[in-house]
This record gives structure tokens, sequence and C-alpha cells, in this order.
């Protein structure tokens, strides 16, 4: 089963709780009044695309009506559609640092898959044809380090570990050593998956970052917030507070298998202006993609499926695999 259609059959409860509810809206009546924008807004809202990102979307579909004089409230479905994947779109530069050395620091509270996530994030860029190095710098959670290097071993990629309640600075240094030694192209960072001590994770994050710009001044730097779809704005909220403490550039959104919330994900981009950069929808390797706001609202709503591949044809195939590196 291709991507696309696990994405499908990922926000099938999604289009159950949602979108037919919005086609009931649409089919329901001919009138277009303020009931029927009233009937369309409640929809949006309780399927958690977000009161900020709902306004926008009626302004916008409100101003369309009007324009285009039209009178069927049929014929509003199509626009709507159209308005949310405009919520959802991507900078033409959004994936340029996967071309280029990078360190992605990969943030989350716990039990939102941030570990699983980094594994498979390593997986997505060493099938790209990139040298990839992981760093465990959450040494706070005893089988943190255990289990991202189970996923490690699983996707080929080396990885730097430190001993339990070690300073995350210490494996950062190590691994920006073996980082540079090894001709790696992309660090990923797991970083420990607390928020309650705002003072004490801004601290690490400063000493991993002095490391970091000393030692690697010329690397790029992506900070990627992991959230777990199934939250609904309980995800919007962690990352309002991740936001407080880092300048997030991008946003991985898990397990929206299975979930009726997969309407977060256009919340989130419109309320934080972060754009959602890959999605997962299941527990396997290859279950983590680049999102694709078309593809995700061609699932969503059952439009039409995209020629080729999907959203992973994006990232570059080099014509030589990368060696399997060893752990360390």
């Amino acid at each position: 089963m291709g991507f696309f259609k696990r994405l499908k059959n990922g926000l099938g409860k999604t289009r159950d709780n949602m979108v037919r509810g919005l086609d009931n809206v649409f089919h329901g009546t001919n009138e277009i009044d303020d009931e029927f924008y009233e009937e369309i807004e409640e929809v949006l809202i309780m399927g958690d695309v977000g009161v900020q990102a709902t306004s926008r979307i009626m302004d916008r579909l409100r101003e369309q009506v009007k324009e285009q004089k039209i009178r069927i409230a049929a014929d509003c479905r199509a626009l709507l559609v159209e308005n949310i994947r405009e919520q959802m779109t991507l900078a033409e530069d959004a994936y340029d640092f996967e071309e280029h050395h990078t360190v992605i620091f990969v943030i989350g509270v716990n039990g939102v898959g941030k570990t699983t996530s980094v594994g498979k994030l390593a997986a997505l860029y060493k099938n790209a044809g990139k040298k990839v190095l992981v760093a465990a710098a959450d040494t706070y959670r005893a089988a943190a380090t255990e289990q991202l290097t189970e996923w490690t071993n699983r996707a080929g990629v080396q990885i730097i570990t430190g001993h339990e309640g070690a300073d995350p600075a210490s494996v950062i240094y190590d691994a920006v050593g073996a980082a540079t030694a090894r001709g790696a192209d992309i660090l990923i960072v797991d970083t420990a998956g607390r928020l309650h001590n705002k003072k004490n994770l801004m601290e690490e994050l400063r000493k991993m970052n002095r490391i970091l710009d000393e030692r690697l001044p010329d690397w790029r730097r992506e900070n990627l917030i992991v959230l777990d779809g199934t939250t609904g704005q309980n995800a919007l909220s962690q990352a309002k507070e991740f936001g407080e403490v880092t300048d997030l550039t991008g946003i991985v959104l898990t397990k929206l298998d299975g979930t009726a919330r997969g309407g977060i994900a256009i919340a989130i981009v419109s309320e934080l202006n972060v754009p959602v950069k890959y999605i997962g929808v299941g527990e396997s390797l290859e279950d983590l993609e680049r999102f694709n706001p078309d593809d995700y609202v061609n699932a969503l709503f059952e439009t039409h499926e995209p020629s080729g591949d999907g959203a992973a044809d994006a990232l570059a195939r080099e014509d030589e695999p990368a060696s399997d590196g060893q752990q360390t």
C-alpha cells in the first residue's frame, strides 16, 4: 500500500467525523444564509480545525460566494476544500535543509512518538542517500537511549550515546566530533521530553546551540516539534509552550492513523504559522513521510489520488545507497 493510501485510510475517522458533517450541511439545504455558514463553522471547530483557522476559512468563503454570486449551497464545497488547502501551503524552500549539512533538533513531550520519529526520520534520510548520525541527548529517561538504539539499528544509521543522567551537552559535543570525522550529512538530536521546567530546558538548548555554533558554524539548523495528532487542541498547546523556549521551524505530526482529530493539522499551521513538515500514519519504519498539503487535503476529502508515488518522491534519491553505519 502506497503512502497516500495509508494516509487516506488513516484519515478515515476524521472524514467520518468532519467531512461527512460538512457534506450533510452542503446537501441538507439549497440556501446560503447565516444558518448555513454557522453550521459549517460548527463542524470545522468540532473537527479540531481551530477557531482562528475556521474564521479565516469562513471569511474567505463568504467573500468568494459574494464575488462569484453563488446561490446553491452544494457549489460551496469545492471552494471550502480549496480554502483549507490554502491554509496548509508550504514555502518553496521548506525542505532545502535536506540538501545541506543540517542539525535537526527533535523536541516534544514524552509519549508523542518523539524517539520513534527520530528513528523514522533517520531512515527517511538514509534511504534518500544521506549519511545520518543520531545523538541520543535524552539522557533523563531510562529507556530513551535503549529505545533509540533499537530504532537506529533498524534504520541502519550510527548513534552517539551517553550514560543515563549525563549532561545532554556532552552527548552533543561527542556527536559533533563524530559527525565531522565520519562525514555525516545530517545530525539528528533526540532531546529530553520534559517541559515542566522551562528554565532547565532553555539552558540545555543554549548549551547545545553554543557547541553547535562553535564547532559546526556552517551547518543549518532545524527545530522540529513532534505532536500527537490524537490529542487535538492539546497538541496545539504543547507547540505554543515549546515555541516560547525555542524557534520552531517545523512540525512532525504523528498518529494520524485512526484519529478523528486530523483537522488539528490545519489549526496548528494557521495559529502558529509553523509548517507541518512530516506526518506519521503507522508504526512501521516507512510510515513517516514529508508532508504534502495536496495529498493531505485530497486524502481527507477523497477528491483524487495524485499521480506518482506521493510526497516521498520530492526527496531526491542518490544513485548509490549510503553504507550501513555501525553502532558506537
